[in-house]
């Protein structure tokens, strides 16, 4: 902690978006005071900060005069955090402040305005997705962690407080960290709308596809946690079924979206995952793309 800062600092959210709302709401069920709800002036963002704030006993504000907390919270979309952070340098005393931000690609510099008038910055980002009317629980969620020393130091015992598990990320690593949970929430939320137009294939709703499929995605994640990656994998391409898989490829020409997607996926199944038949799979794969 910083010299002079209470063991659980006073913390302003800046952004009452999806993830500023939850955090807010986490941080306040885990004993932090929120100070303030920060929200761009226009009605829309100011009334999601009046909702956020009333839960969490906080102030709802559109600029930053008034707030005297210990640490800002930067919970704004990636293009706009540096912007944010320039408009904030001038406005009230930085010395002896924490400054975060929670992008998952982007490192703690995109906070160099505040770090250059006396704020410690970093960057904290948790691997776990936020969506509208969604709270989800942060216990033993990981939350990789890079910048400067002093504000590492805080963000860790935060995260510990929510009940997270903090780790450190080198900032170079960040992209590719960042792809790395794209590929585990929102494409794989895309895979499964993918997997609802070819139900439709089959004479399918999607309120009866995504009914029906439950129980297989329920369980293949099960495999997978338990088993890991080549002992959860199933299906005609582990089989080396060479048939069923140009069959497959023959009926997905009516979602040629699907197709292409299934042929991707089969080909990364090929590199990654076992199989037989691989030299056939991949010309039948390859004719594909004709």
């Amino acid at each position: 902690m910083l010299p002079g800062m209470a063991a659980k600092p006073r913390i302003a959210i800046v952004g009452p978006g999806n993830l500023g709302s939850a955090l807010a709401v986490s941080l306040h069920n885990a004993g932090f005071e929120i100070e303030a709800v920060i929200a761009r002036d226009t009605p829309i963002s100011l009334r999601k900060a009046r909702r956020v704030a009333k839960r969490v006993g906080a102030r709802a504000l559109a600029g930053l005069a008034r707030v005297d907390a210990d640490l800002f919270w930067f919970c704004v979309p990636d293009s706009e955090i540096a912007r944010t952070a320039d408009g904030f340098a001038s406005k009230i005393s930085w010395k002896g402040k924490i400054a975060l931000h929670s992008s998952g690609a982007l490192a703690g510099d995109e906070l160099d305005s505040l770090r250059k008038v006396g704020a410690s910055v970093a960057s904290v980002h948790p691997l776990m997705t936020f969506v509208h009317g969604s709270r989800p629980r942060l216990a033993r969620v990981p939350f990789a962690i890079e910048g400067d020393a002093a504000a590492m130091r805080v963000a860790r015992r935060i995260v510990r407080g929510l009940g997270g598990k903090p780790y450190s990320i080198r900032k170079q690593d960040k992209a590719a960290y960042h792809a790395w949970g794209t590929f585990a929430s929102p494409m794989l939320t895309a895979l499964l709308a993918t997997t609802e137009k070819v139900a439709g294939l089959a004479d399918v709703n999607r309120r009866d596809a995504v009914r029906r499929m439950m129980p297989i995605l329920q369980q293949t994640l099960a495999n997978y946690a338990e088993y890991g990656g080549p002992n959860a994998f199933s299906g005609p391409i582990i089989r080396g079924d060479v048939d069923t898989v140009q069959r497959h490829l023959q009926v997905l020409r009516g979602e040629p979206a699907a197709r292409d997607v299934y042929a991707a996926l089969a080909r990364s199944a090929l590199q990654y995952l076992p199989a037989k038949n691989k030299a056939a799979l991949r010309r039948i794969l390859d004719s594909a793309k004709d």
